[in-house]
């Protein structure tokens, strides 16, 4: 196997210049290097990556701080990493995943610490996350994928929420409904401050005031059992509702099941719009979900290109970028039974359907009973 002087020998020059075209520490006529890499390519050498990384100082590696549980990625948390990943092998990085949740912050240290990263991604951001202000604090150059409450100085990419929840919002008004449950993530994940449930909180309030409309809430566990039991609850408090908006992957197909299990279709009974979805995840569900789609892989993609130019010295220009979710509309969501008009638009007049609402009412009467 070729070493670093074996190519020096070859070149004509001396091992230092050879580092040198390897590291770009130095600058280095073109003449020199185009005979340096012309003789690493007669001699097939391959320059070891720790030992670059020693030189430079850089050990192109950066680092995605994802906290992890028992769910694993699904569909639309991947897209964020391939996203991320295919960024960083573009321009000759590695990406690793690395499971630290923001109470994780000795770990945090210790990896910082031995500068094993050049450059930190924290994702699942919250309001108020010690993970920015330890890798702030460490000189860990760091780019976020969400926001914290305070963004002074920080760059970072994030969904839309405002938006987002606008859009879907006026999907469903649209289509004619009035009694709108929003799903959220659970209690515990609110109270401690997770940064899309609380936008999405705030803008589902905002959406539904602006259209004169009351909302309704409710939090619940990120499980299938966690969305039987939000829309248990939703009925409870709203029985006359006719459309769920969710944003809880894992409870979607929870709450899907409960509508099911109380003879309620989708969406002749009730209506079902899921936000930041992935496509592959809308398709499971039948019918397949109407979703506000994620832009996980692009978000992913622009985070990693935020970061290397703060490597590579850029400006120090702070780059803060929202991206929103994308409706595409499936087999969810519809016009409620008691609205007429056209049922590709879900326009025109409000017209009773006495008959349809009565029986929805009696399934959903006999299902407490028997509960």
């Amino acid at each position: 196997m070729a070493t670093m002087q074996d190519v020096a020998r070859r070149a004509g020059v001396s091992v230092s210049t050879v580092s040198y075209v390897l590291t770009g520490t130095r600058p280095i006529s073109q003449a020199t290097r185009d005979k340096v890499h012309a003789a690493m390519a007669e001699l097939d050498y391959q320059p070891n990556a720790m030992a670059r990384g020693l030189a430079s100082r850089r050990s192109r590696i950066l680092g995605l701080l994802m906290p992890m549980d028992e769910r694993g990625l699904g569909a639309t948390e991947t897209a964020f990493v391939t996203g991320a990943a295919a960024a960083a092998s573009a321009a000759g990085y590695h990406l690793v995943l690395s499971p630290i949740g923001v109470a994780d912050t000795d770990e945090l240290r210790r990896l910082a610490s031995q500068r094993m990263l050049d450059g930190a991604l924290p994702m699942e951001v919250q309001l108020d996350d010690p993970r920015v202000d330890l890798l702030r604090e460490l000189g860990v150059p760091l780019v976020l994928i969400g926001r914290t409450g305070d963004t002074t100085g920080l760059s970072y990419v994030d969904i839309d929420f405002d938006r987002t929840v606008r859009d879907a919002v006026d999907h469903l008004v649209g289509l004619g409904h009035r009694r709108i449950v929003y799903v959220n993530h659970s209690t515990a994940t609110i109270a401690h401050g997770y940064g899309p449930a609380l936008r999405t909180r705030d803008a589902f309030v905002a959406a539904m005031t602006g259209h004169g409309l009351d909302p309704l809430m409710i939090a619940a566990e990120d499980s299938a059992a966690g969305g039987r039991a939000a829309l248990s609850e939703a009925f409870d408090r709203a029985p006359d509702l006719t459309a769920v908006l969710a944003m809880n992957e894992n409870a979607i197909f929870g709450i899907l099941g409960e509508l099911a299990g109380r003879g309620l279709s989708v969406p002749g009974d009730v209506s079902v719009v899921s936000m930041v979805t992935s496509p592959q995840v809308a398709e499971l569900a039948t019918p397949a979900l109407t979703a506000m789609t994620s832009p996980g892989s692009a978000l992913g993609r622009i985070a990693v290109e935020t970061l290397l130019r703060h490597l590579d010295g850029g400006s120090g220009e702070i780059h803060q970028q929202l991206l929103p979710c994308v409706l595409e509309v499936r087999g969810s969501s519809g016009p409620p039974r008691a609205t007429g008009g056209d049922s590709t638009t879900g326009t025109g007049p409000a017209r009773p359907a006495p008959a349809r609402t009565e029986e929805a009412a009696r399934r959903r009467a006999a299902t407490r009973r028997r509960a």
